[in-house]
């Protein structure tokens, strides 16, 4: 299958995206047959009435974010950062979507991912420290609806590596939400997101993928980080992560072989990551998570 990259059938020496690819007409509005089409890939077309549900889930799981990230200092633990949110969202009368998550369970209520761990850091007693940087991953569940995203936080001055994932996974997640509008490929995604991670010397990790999320924690589409060939054309109503793992060197992730949780880096050095959840619109997309970047 000829991919939009490759280069087109008809000779001209172009890549097929900017020569032959086909020009698909944008579906505003969402007929029960194409509603019915994407529910077969596993991809659930959100109602009026869930869009508010998941953009109220999205919303609280955002200022949970921001003010748990407020509180990660030099001295604090991650565990301390733990029952923190686990408290802001008994209090809003949620459900940490983490806790009890998978197998094995997953035994906290958030994930906090330091320097070369890639993602679903446990949270423990081991004190932050200057120069660490650490990703803080919160979703939460909210009248029955999901929201999940992600920060990074810089603990003081950190090591020029360090800084570049952090910088880096933060454009190439806001590179790839530039791009969202319904009628575009899934691929797209992935191809922005490479491309600019590559031009800083960095790599995608490809072990892990963004997921559709509102009315479960993870439905279709997978919204892979890399160079891909998923022609699925994003929707009105689509709402997914989009959540780009950036490391300094190899792409690989090696799974801890005794919780079978934590993701670190093959080669040890540094990694990033930043996430959104998204809706798809009738003219282009909204950030359903709406934090704000501090570090």
């Amino acid at each position: 299958m000829i991919g939009r990259n490759d280069l087109c059938w008809c000779g001209s020496g172009n890549k097929w995206k900017k020569c032959h690819f086909p020009q698909v007409p944008v579906q505003k509005t969402m007929t029960d047959a194409l509603v019915a089409h994407y529910r077969k890939q596993g991809i659930l077309i959100k109602t009026p009435e869930q869009m508010n549900g998941i953009r109220a889930a999205g919303k609280l799981t955002a200022e949970i974010l921001d003010k748990t990230c407020a509180m990660a200092k030099a001295g604090v633990t991650t565990a301390e950062l733990d029952k923190y949110t686990a408290r802001l969202c008994k209090e809003a009368g949620a459900i940490a979507a983490a806790l009890h998550y998978g197998e094995p369970p997953f035994p906290k209520s958030i994930c906090t991912s330091l320097n070369e761990v890639v993602c679903h850091g446990i949270p423990d007693d081991v004190p932050l420290k200057e120069g660490d940087i650490v990703n803080i991953d919160i979703a939460t569940i909210l009248n029955g609806y999901y929201g999940d995203c992600s920060q990074m936080v810089v603990i003081g001055k950190t090591t020029p590596e360090r800084q570049l994932v952090v910088d880096t996974s933060y454009e190439c997640l806001m590179k790839a939400i530039e791009i969202l509008r319904p009628g575009i490929p899934v691929c797209a995604i992935g191809e922005a997101i490479e491309n600019h991670a590559t031009s800083k010397n960095c790599s995608v990790v490809y072990q892990f993928v963004g997921h559709g999320v509102g009315v479960r924690f993870h439905e279709g589409p997978q919204v892979a980080h890399f160079m891909n060939k998923n022609q699925t054309l994003l929707a009105p109503g689509m709402t997914f992560t989009i959540e780009p793992m950036i490391n300094a060197g190899v792409p690989e992730a090696v799974i801890d072989p005794i919780n079978h949780w934590t993701a670190r880096t093959k080669d040890g050095r540094a990694s990033g990551q930043w996430e959104h959840t998204l809706l798809i619109t009738e003219d282009g997309y909204e950030i359903l998570t709406p934090w704000k970047r501090k570090h």
